[in-house]
């Protein structure tokens, strides 16, 4: 039986900055699982039996259980696969995109996605395996994620198993975006422009705000993020002077993250 972990955060950034994801230790308890008989797996079975039991223990840990997402399940069954032809244990062969890329491709959109792998002979042994790892029982029960999908293959009578945890997001269009944003500097008692164009301009780069003599702002920001419930502390402090009544938002494709990690690109412009 083995097992081995990995986990990935995505980026937080005004300037493009990487914060380091702080792990959970939750105590180990003893405790019982039932073994499922596995003469003739049923793989979809399989995996929803993992499933069970990983929400089962999120609840005993007083964890919110996870919601299942066909999308990382898709990148699991793809990777297990691979471990299946491989006949070992591992987060990414040669050829093989990094886990991030996997579940991105699939369509998964996240700001953090964690993994787990095991083989052994069972469903049990698998979670009974992953809870008495410190690093997995971390992955298994991090309250910062709240989806998972789990893929199950078997090879003359071994099961091999992948779990794809991520903190899910939203996929949001860009006028989506920019009424989250409003909403937040409305509150702040600014108004908001109805014509987005030179903020969409100013996010991507391609316009320069303080070259527009007639609408030259007395302050803008740019700044990327997963995160849309809070505006950015330097635009929050600029905004605690109610020195500024009205607010154009653009937003644009997020710029240097590789393609995977979900995030959000916005400009405001302040007058």
């Amino acid at each position: 039986m083995r097992v081995i972990s990995l986990g990935f955060v995505g980026a937080v950034a005004l300037a493009v900055v990487g914060l380091p994801r702080p792990m959970l230790a939750v105590p180990q308890q003893p405790q019982e699982y039932p073994q499922f008989a596995m003469e003739q797996p049923d793989l979809r079975a399989a995996a929803e039996q993992i499933f069970a039991l990983t929400n089962q223990a999120r609840a005993q840990a007083g964890v919110a259980s996870l919601q299942w997402d066909p999308t990382l399940a898709a990148a699991a069954q793809q990777h297990c696969r691979m471990m299946v032809e491989h006949g070992e244990l591992s987060h990414r062969y040669d050829g093989e995109p990094d886990l991030t890329s996997r579940a991105a491709q699939a369509g998964a959109h996240f700001r953090l996605i964690e993994e787990n792998v095991a083989d052994a002979p069972s469903t049990s042994a698998i979670h009974m395996a992953w809870m008495q790892s410190l690093e997995h029982r971390q992955n298994l029960l991090s309250p910062e994620v709240d989806h998972v999908g789990i893929a199950v293959e078997s090879v003359h009578g071994e099961l091999y198993a992948v779990a794809d945890y991520s903190a899910a997001l939203e996929n949001l269009s860009p006028m989506q975006v920019e009424a989250r944003a409003a909403a937040l500097l409305r509150a702040s008692g600014v108004s908001i422009l109805p014509d987005p164009t030179l903020a969409r301009s100013a996010c991507t780069g391609d316009a320069d705000p303080s070259r527009f003599p007639f609408a030259r702002p007395a302050w803008m920001i740019r700044w990327q993020n997963s995160d849309l419930s809070n505006l950015p502390e330097p635009l929050l402090k600029q905004l605690a002077l109610r020195k500024y009544r009205k607010a154009a938002i653009g937003s644009c494709p997020a710029q240097d993250n590789g393609g995977t990690f979900t995030s959000y690109r916005v400009a405001v412009l302040l007058y």
